[in-house]
């Protein structure tokens, strides 16, 4: 997932995931703040400019373990879309609750906001990767009849993922599958034929 290689040279993958895997585990003991590239290549037994061939600064390395953790493609389409975008829906309250997704993400919007390049990574790696299953998915339940096919399909996603970074980013309620169910059930409400 990193962007950059040595002309002329052979990437070698394992050094990627070893990489990825240290700073998930960094994330994990220490939180994003103190987490510095050094302690990254200690962690994976390679040298720092291995890491900055393939990531320009800690915040792209982190962007990168984050699509590695949650994965970039949560919503099926089963024919069922009810219970395909509770699914797809689900990974982000389970990579909130039980990946460092949620101790990072705050902190991580916040570098997101002041640099420019790096919101692009994060939008291509991960947002944009994430809803375009979920538009897929939306947009055979349309084709199948069993969805409007006026809906504003954008608004549609925001307002499927809304409710949980919200209460991610603000704590103030659990982000459980009652959430979810409701999410999905309000949207479907709007949506459904």
């Amino acid at each position: 997932m990193g962007q950059h290689t040595t002309a002329g040279r052979r990437r070698d993958p394992r050094i990627d995931e070893d990489v990825l895997t240290a700073t998930l585990t960094l994330l994990d003991e220490k939180g994003y703040v103190p987490l510095s590239i050094g302690e990254v290549a200690r962690r994976a037994d390679v040298h720092r400019p291995a890491i900055y061939r393939r990531w320009p600064s800690k915040q792209h390395l982190v962007v990168d373990a984050l699509a590695s953790t949650i994965g970039v493609e949560p919503t099926p389409d089963t024919g069922d879309l009810r219970q395909d975008l509770i699914t797809g829906i689900s990974t982000i309250t389970d990579a909130l609750n039980h990946t460092v997704l949620g101790r990072v993400l705050p902190a991580l919007i916040a570098d997101l906001a002041d640099d420019g390049p790096l919101r692009q990574r994060f939008l291509d790696v991960v947002f944009h990767a994430r809803r375009a299953t979920t538009a897929r998915t939306l947009e055979h339940a349309m084709a199948r009849g069993e969805a409007r096919t006026d809906i504003d399909l954008d608004f549609v996603l925001d307002a499927l993922a809304a409710p949980l970074y919200f209460r991610a980013l603000f704590l103030h309620l659990p982000l459980d599958r009652t959430l979810v169910e409701r999410t999905v059930d309000m949207v479907l409400h709007d949506i459904l034929n």
